[in-house]
């Protein structure tokens, strides 16, 4: 959480912390902001004092949304600065940081950096200003970053936003659901009015418009993955495939807030009209794996690594080849138990070594599956939940996890 931010800094020996970038689409930066339309700003956190957001006056008005100390770029007077620099625009930005710093009376320590910029020149700016402030070390944090260890855990304002996001999710798979079961059926496939063959894109297409409506973005598209596009778990689908029963859909949805915000992460395996049975076992099997470790397995405080070795024993017991057996297998349980979830899909804790703990306050997936792409069929049944103080496991949006999705014959 934001509050412990200090006390990682101080564990880590960082003195401050710079962020740059937009403020939208940028992780790191969204954290200290939110939503607001800064398309360039940089952030500098010092241990012990509150963040100030550097930003263009012409975005002033939107920076003091944010409730953050704000400071106008234009001070810097970056022309001046240029000409300064014999027209290098590195060491001109480099000069202009060096002026930043020094206001903010860090003129020495180690100093964090994070944020979207391009690569190439964020290099010669960090080289040119360690030149002009020897004192300064600029560092990169490759393991456990202090920033991805505050967002680890979810303050209530942000599990709100995340809930707010699951109940967004739920609704659209109603919809989509709904959407599907309204269609007519010939020789087995869905179909529209005009008596051509429902299609994958299409529903996508219908999942994006109640994103929209719904005030929510779906950067990352749909998996709805139809057969053997369903045993390849992260196969978005062929939006040329048609709805055909008794087929299984992987259905994995991740919508996110406006401007790059907080996700929901969650998948449901439908079959539509009726399972065969070896879909239906493979489902069951699922199933049961799914129900054991959200009704007996997972704790606060166990290790996340823990719970992915007992996923695999439990389908290794059904008679299924497991990932931690072979880490090359294509088919069979292939992937993790789960991961945290907020700003990024994907982002700590993971359920893979080095150890860690699944602590109160963590937003984790718990998604357990099986594919079989040669047998042209997948399963996976996902949920968030996040674990309270006490130690409580909240699903944070229920949803019925049916695996046949009925469907009138006409």
């Amino acid at each position: 959480m934001k509050q412990d931010l200090d006390a990682l800094m101080e564990s880590a020996n960082l003195d401050a912390l710079l962020v740059s970038g937009p403020a939208t689409r940028n992780p790191a930066m969204f954290y200290f902001t939110g939503n607001v339309h800064v398309g360039y700003g940089d952030l500098v956190k010092l241990r012990g004092q509150e963040p100030v957001l550097f930003c263009n006056p012409m975005e002033r008005e939107e920076a003091a949304r944010t409730g953050l100390q704000t400071r106008n770029l234009a001070e810097y007077r970056y022309q001046d600065l240029l000409k300064q620099a014999g027209n290098d625009h590195a060491q001109a930005t480099a000069l202009r940081y060096q002026k930043m710093f020094t206001d903010l009376g860090l003129t020495a320590g180690r100093v964090s950096i994070y944020g979207l910029q391009d690569a190439a020149r964020s290099y010669e700016v960090f080289k040119a200003l360690q030149a002009l402030m020897p004192e300064i070390e600029i560092v990169g944090e490759m393991k456990d970053p202090v920033l991805l260890q505050a967002r680890e855990t979810k303050d209530e304002q942000e599990l709100e936003q995340i809930r707010q996001m699951g109940a967004i999710t739920v609704e659209i798979v109603g919809k989509t659901a709904a959407f599907l079961q309204s269609h007519k059926v010939r020789d087995g496939v869905l179909v529209k009015d005009d008596g051509q063959p429902l299609t994958i894109g299409e529903v996508k297409r219908k999942i994006d418009l109640w994103a929209i409506e719904r005030g929510v973005e779906n950067p990352h598209g749909v998996i709805f993955a139809i057969g053997r596009d369903a045993g390849v778990p992260h196969s978005t689908g062929n939006p040329e495939d048609v709805l055909a029963l008794g087929k299984t859909i992987v259905f994995d949805i991740f919508l996110q807030q406006p401007g790059g915000g907080y996700h929901y992460d969650f998948t449901r395996t439908w079959c539509l009209g009726f399972a065969p049975e070896k879909d239906q076992k493979l489902y069951d099997d699922v199933r049961q794996v799914f129900d054991r470790l959200m009704n007996e397995e997972i704790e606060a405080g166990m290790s996340f690594s823990a719970l992915q070795e007992r996923t695999c024993e439990l389908f290794e017991e059904q008679g299924h080849a497991t990932i931690r057996q072979d880490p090359l297998i294509e088919e069979g349980y292939v992937h993790s138990i789960g991961h945290g979830l907020g700003l990024d899909i994907h982002e700590p804790p993971f359920a893979r070594p080095p150890e860690v703990m699944l602590k109160p306050g963590v937003v984790v997936t718990i998604e357990p599956g099986l594919y079989y792409p040669g047998s042209g069929m997948g399963v996976r049944i996902e949920d968030t939940v996040f674990i309270h103080p006490d130690g409580r496991i909240e699903v944070v949006a229920e949803y019925p996890h049916d695996l046949v999705l009925q469907i009138r014959e006409n």
